[in-house]
């Protein structure tokens, strides 16, 4: 078995041209593998099954294993004996249906609303800087649009009479996110005050520029935020999408219906959006557990 593995990583190194770290992360999860079979007390690997494979995954999970190793182990694994089946070392291939193992999603960070206010007041709009990022934290939390859309805004996408912004998201989709009341006063300060005094040509059709006038980008927008959220002291690594996902959060935690907040996200499949309902759901059983006398 082990010579035949050999002819497998020569296979790699000379039909496929593998490089020398991927065969070599092929033989090392391989030889687990053969050790595994040999307690099994295996010696031929037509006695292998599907069932043998699935315990040696079980046991390697057992072991703490992550999926993403686990799931390479797998695909080693497949890789494998399909070489056997082509080399007719075995008549059937037990490793052809079988799945990897799927990632557990892991929930989205969400702030507190504490932690919101926190982050919200860092800014001081006192100058035209401090007015512009205190308009764009506000904006972010107010309508849980991304990043993106936001430093794609231009002048004429917001309407702070009507209390509405309108963005092209993901392709090129377009939507009408509302404003809050402590969004739209921010916008205006920023407008009225701030924008104007940042300008280098008038005719600058973007609503957040930069201290050379021009539009701010992503990157730019990051630095703002990592240095605000320095400053709050916050433990929680805060990204642009924390907002995001702090503002769908807390709408659906103060009744805010699922579809609605669909719309509000540019989410194409409500299934992306449901997310936040198991966020909502925990911090429920939290609460339960902290206050019912028999919890």
């Amino acid at each position: 078995m082990e010579r035949i593995l050999k002819d497998f990583i020569y296979f790699l190194s000379v039909e496929k041209g593998l490089a020398k770290n991927t065969l070599e992360s092929y033989q090392r999860d391989l030889k687990k593998y053969l050790q595994f079979l040999n307690r099994q007390g295996i010696t031929d690997f037509n006695e292998t099954s599907k069932k043998i494979i699935l315990e040696y995954i079980a046991e390697q999970k057992k072991n703490g294993l992550a999926v993403s190793t686990l799931t390479r182990n797998l695909a080693s694994i497949r890789s494998f004996y399909q070489f056997l089946l082509q080399e007719q070392i075995i008549q059937e291939n037990p490793a052809g249906e079988l799945e990897s193992p799927k990632a557990e999603k892991k929930l989205p960070t969400v702030l507190s609303l504490k932690d919101i206010e926190l982050l919200l007041d860092q800014p001081q709009p006192r100058g035209n800087i401090g007015m512009r990022d205190k308009a764009m934290l506000e904006l972010l939390y107010a309508t849980g649009i991304r990043v993106s859309e936001l430093v794609s805004l231009n002048l004429d996408n917001v309407n702070l009479k009507m209390g509405f912004l309108k963005c092209e998201g993901k392709g090129n989709k377009e939507r009408i996110v509302p404003l809050g009341s402590v969004a739209i006063k921010s916008l205006q300060e920023y407008l009225q005050n701030g924008r104007s005094k940042l300008l280098k040509q008038k005719d600058e059709k973007a609503l957040f520029v930069n201290q050379h006038g021009k539009r701010l980008t992503r990157q730019g927008f990051w630095k703002i935020l990592k240095k605000y959220a320095l400053r709050t002291g916050i433990n929680t690594e805060i990204t642009p999408h924390t907002l995001r996902h702090s503002f769908a959060t807390h709408l659906l935690e103060n009744g805010a219906d699922l579809r609605s907040v669909q719309e509000m996200l540019g989410h194409a499949d409500i299934s992306t959006t449901q997310i936040y309902t198991q966020i909502t759901r925990k911090k429920i059983k939290e609460i339960y557990n902290q206050t019912h006398p028999r919890a």
